[in-house]
C-alpha cells in the first residue's frame, strides 16, 4: 500500500526536493519503529554522500563514498541490511539512539543519485520482507525522478 500512496504522490511532480521530501514524510508516517528516514545524494564535485530531504533528527550532512553504513552500500551498489550498527566496522553514528538501519542506493540509466537510509532505535528492526518492500519503494521513487 506504502508503494502505491508513493507512486500517486509523484505522479506528476518532477522537482527532485519536493519528491523527495514527500518520500520521506511517507515513510516516516508509515514505518513503525524507526527515528530517521531520509536521504544522501551524491554530489560528484566533492565525491561525497550530502545530506538530502529527511525526517528526524540532525544528521550527519556529508559523507565519504564507502565509509559507514550510507557509504558503503553506495560505493557497491547493493542492500544493505543492518541489525547491529556498532557490529558494523566504520559505523557513523549520526543519531547515539540508532540501533539497527538499511540503506537502498539509488540508481537510474545507469547514474548513482545516492541512498534511501532508514534508522531504527531497537535492533533487528528490518527484515528481508522490509527490504523487498523497500526497494520496490526505491523503485517506484527512482521511476519518478
Amino acid at each position: 500500500m506504502m508503494n502505491k500512496q508513493l507512486d500517486a504522490l509523484l505522479t506528476g511532480e518532477s522537482n527532485l526536493i519536493a519528491n523527495l521530501s514527500n518520500a520521506s514524510a511517507l515513510l516516516s508516517d508509515q514505518l513503525k519503529d524507526i527515528n530517521w528516514a531520509g536521504f544522501y545524494l551524491w554530489e560528484e564535485a566533492d565525491q561525497e554522500l550530502v545530506l538530502g530531504p529527511f525526517q528526524g533528527k540532525v544528521a550527519c550532512v556529508r559523507i565519504s563514498n564507502g565509509s559507514g553504513v550510507c557509504g558503503t552500500a553506495f560505493k557497491e551498489q547493493k542492500t544493505y541490511l543492518v541489525p547491529d550498527v556498532h557490529a558494523f566496522p566504520g559505523h557513523i553514528a549520526c543519531d547515539a539512539a540508532s540501533e539497527s538501519e538499511i540503506v537502498i542506493p539509488l540508481t537510474k540509466d545507469s547514474v548513482q543519485i545516492g541512498v534511501l537510509d532508514i534508522d531504527a532505535p531497537i535492533k533487528n528492526r528490518f527484515s528481508e520482507t522490509d527490504k523487498e518492500v523497500l526497494e520496490e519503494f526505491a523503485a517506484v521513487l527512482v521511476s519518478h525522478l
